[in-house]
């Protein structure tokens, strides 16, 4: 008899035990420390094939909003197979967030299985590569764009040491992207940055970096980011005019149509938040560019607005779509960011 009372206990502690563990995993807006179990593997190992999707945070911020959360959920949902890592400059070596961290969008993308976060140490990411030296260098604080400028390195070097593809926290993925060395066209014959890809240690990438330091010049909105890749672009392609819906191949990488990514144009960016009669199939692109840096007006994505950029969320990012988004009344807005271009 005593013996079946105490294995009844037993169970009933490991049930317990069991319950708790997993309570604590679901409740990353309860604790301000970051869920163990997303970090059991080191960044290297995670890592090690090259085929991660990757975005950057060089602010401060830990409060993220919907955009950046439909960003992240929409490259976990087109890529489940690949790890998608979101690199925090204000999360700490510890892996936790500050003690008055309480967003709501960290505890939606920590629940996803892909998705991963880490610090984002610049210092360390630029070791080994042409950028040390002018990182060490640069005082960040007399710099007018240092936001979009450190964001600009970060991605290179990132991309350059572990491979993988980079995207502006506003680029909504609704496919796959089939190419592993990849520049994007914002335009004919003009490179983005918001979107590229390379295996590791790609010899482009090493030269954008040298490229980056002995052309700096930060008083230019985009001379370190789609211009510096433009330069690259044209020494390694020789450019001509797409032709119709055709990629282009330039050596060992493909420059991409404009309709993969920039279906909408910079100068029509307001069409994401209007309602369409016949919206868009967007049949040849692999994901969206949300031109958020243009939003300088604070356009909302409201729920039951049935504008464009209100069913792109229901599709593409459902979870952020129910969990984040408001009605009329409680609007939100999407922040802008260093990594919204």
């Amino acid at each position: 008899m005593l013996m079946k009372l105490q294995l009844a206990l037993l169970v009933i502690l490991l049930l317990a035990c069991g319950f708790l563990y997993q309570f604590t995993l679901k409740s990353s807006c309860l604790f301000p420390h970051l869920p163990p179990y997303k970090f059991q593997q080191g960044l290297e190992a995670l890592l090690g094939h090259g085929r991660s999707i990757v975005f950057l945070e060089t602010s401060e911020r830990t409060e993220l909003s919907p955009l950046v959360s439909c960003a992240v959920e929409s490259a976990a949902k087109v890529y489940p197979e690949q790890p998608v890592l979101l690199l925090m400059k204000g999360l700490n070596s510890s892996m936790q967030l500050p003690p008055n961290s309480t967003s709501p969008a960290l505890s939606l993308l920590l629940a996803i299985d892909n998705v991963f976060l880490f610090p984002l140490d610049m210092k360390s990411l630029f070791e080994d590569t042409p950028l040390f030296s002018w990182y060490t260098q640069v005082n960040s604080s007399a710099e007018r764009y240092w936001l979009h400028v450190s964001s600009d390195a970060s991605r290179l070097a990132f991309i350059w040491k572990y491979g993988g593809v980079y995207m502006d926290t506003d680029v909504i993925s609704i496919r796959p992207i089939p190419e592993d060395n990849f520049l994007a066209a914002q335009t004919s014959q003009f490179s983005s940055n918001g979107v590229f890809g390379f295996l590791p240690h790609h010899p482009l990438l090493w030269q954008c970096m040298e490229n980056f330091v002995e052309n700096y010049n930060p008083d230019i909105w985009g001379h370190q980011g789609p211009q510096l890749m433009t330069r690259i672009l044209r020494v390694w392609c020789k450019l001509r005019d797409f032709q119709e819906v055709s990629d282009l191949k330039c050596l060992n990488f493909s420059f991409l149509h404009p309709q993969r990514f920039y279906p909408i144009s910079f100068l029509e960016w307001r069409r994401y938040y209007e309602a369409w009669d016949t919206e868009p199939s967007f049949n040849d692109s692999y994901a969206l560019h949300l031109w958020n840096h243009m939003n300088q007006e604070g356009r909302a994505v409201v729920r039951g607005s049935n504008t464009l950029v209100e069913n792109l969320y229901h599709k593409h990012c459902p979870k952020t779509y129910r969990d984040l988004l408001q009605g009329p009344e409680g609007s939100v807005t999407g922040e802008q960011g260093p990594g919204n271009k």
